[in-house]
């Protein structure tokens, strides 16, 4: 599979490769340059409930957040 590099420096990933990573707009990357013929292109990930609070407080309904129970267990050993 092949791409080109626009004008404005852009590279377009195929269609295939974003699904088969299941790539979403706004996802961010970082890049580094390993030799002067490769490039490598990595997907930082980001927490599952990113954006979350946000998408909380901008509902139109009023809601309250209830209080976390206490938790005293102690951890398992291994």
């Amino acid at each position: 599979m092949t791409t080109v590099l626009s004008q404005k420096g852009q590279i377009v990933l195929p269609g295939a490769i974003r699904q088969q990573l299941q790539l979403q707009t706004g996802d961010d990357f970082e890049i580094t340059v390993e030799d002067e013929d490769t490039i490598i292109l990595r997907r930082i990930g980001h927490p599952a409930n990113r954006g979350l609070v946000d998408l909380l407080l901008s509902c139109p309904a009023s809601f309250e957040i209830p209080p976390r129970e206490k938790d005293d267990s102690k951890p398992l050993e291994f």
